[in-house]
């Protein structure tokens, strides 16, 4: 790799743009080239950012000085971004949700095994200041066994950035996909177990679309760990996104912007360093320098396309178990 780390970002959106100001804060990276359809938009992406513009992204994966992507674009088209930028030799941070179907889950990683690549999946919760020190410690042992987790993200569904292809299942839209998954990916990553079996129940109760608004599962981990996740987007209401997890040797509540929270003998105390208003941004500055780190390094991505695999059957499982109405095992 080179000194510097040259990216492109296809689907320059709204969160194409929160990705180009993490790149902008770090040394190392170096924004070179944007994507998108819309001629203005771009134009005015690449007066902000920097960067040469294409509205073909094709175009902007047969440029030499680019070598690596971030794949932004609306959930049902990652797949085909995804091999183009393989086969064109460039590594791929690939927000998620990883792909609207399993199928397309194992068409890209077996692309990128054939074609020499790396893949990271942008599961920033692993990154965000709460969720680190939460990690740290169960990871350390200090908190015993995970008895029982739950994760819950309620907030609202129409906001500004949302779009058609959000409000249609078969474009890979919906609460659970797009929001579940962080849900799902939480209670997987702090379980350090896979999933064993899903019984859910996914409604649309607020609006008037062809996805869900209201996704809630019960997930049976291998592990015994037994959680539960909801996602909820509402039409009015108050913004939520908190995970609790019960350990045999005490508590945990996580809140992305408040910080952890151990209890024990009846009292709350907060984890020094875990609070952060900007816990997004942070979250993101993290992800890419542990992504570029990993490239220089040659070491595994921190967020493998395998396990974000398992997320994606998770979250397919579920719908499953809510359209038939039983638990669903997960092999």
């Amino acid at each position: 790799m080179p000194d510097v780390l040259r990216v492109g970002i296809i689907g320059a959106g709204d969160f194409g743009a929160q990705h180009a100001r993490a790149i902008s804060t770090l040394e190392g990276v170096c924004l070179v080239a944007a994507s998108r359809t819309s001629e203005a938009a771009l134009a005015e992406f690449t007066r902000t950012y920097g960067g040469k513009g294409y509205t073909d992204y094709r175009d902007l994966l047969a440029q030499g000085d680019v070598d690596a992507v971030v794949i932004a674009t609306p959930h049902h088209l990652h797949t085909s971004v995804v091999e183009a930028a393989a086969v064109a030799g460039k590594h791929i941070l690939l927000e998620k949700p990883m792909a609207p179907t399993l199928a397309e889950c194992d068409a890209m990683l077996a692309v990128v095994e054939a074609r020499g690549v790396r893949l990271m999946v942008g599961h920033t919760s692993h990154f965000v200041p709460a969720y680190q020190r939460a990690k740290a410690l169960l990871d350390s042992g200090e908190l015993g066994e995970v008895i029982y987790a739950h994760s819950t993200m309620i907030r609202p569904w129409m906001t500004p950035n949302r779009r058609d292809w959000h409000l249609d299942r078969t474009s890979g839209g919906g609460m659970w996909l797009t929001i579940g998954v962080h849900v799902i990916d939480q209670l997987r990553w702090l379980a350090a177990a896979p999933v064993a079996s899903v019984t859910a129940e996914l409604q649309t109760r607020f609006h008037r679309q062809e996805a869900d608004d209201v996704g809630v599962a019960l997930l049976r981990f291998r592990n015994r760990t037994t959680a539960t996740a909801v996602c909820i987007g509402y039409r009015t209401g108050v913004f939520s996104f908190v995970t609790d997890v019960t350990c045999s040797e005490g508590l945990l509540r996580i809140d992305h912007a408040k910080g952890t929270f151990v209890g024990r003998g009846e009292t709350w105390q907060q984890v020094p360093g875990s609070a952060a208003e900007d816990w997004m941004a942070q979250g993101l500055v993290r992800e890419w320098q542990a992504f570029a780190g990993a490239l220089a390094s040659g070491d595994p991505m921190p967020i493998t396309g395998d396990y974000a695999r398992q997320v994606m059957e998770v979250a397919f499982a579920a719908e499953v178990s809510a359209e038939q109405r039983r638990e669903v095992a997960i092999a």
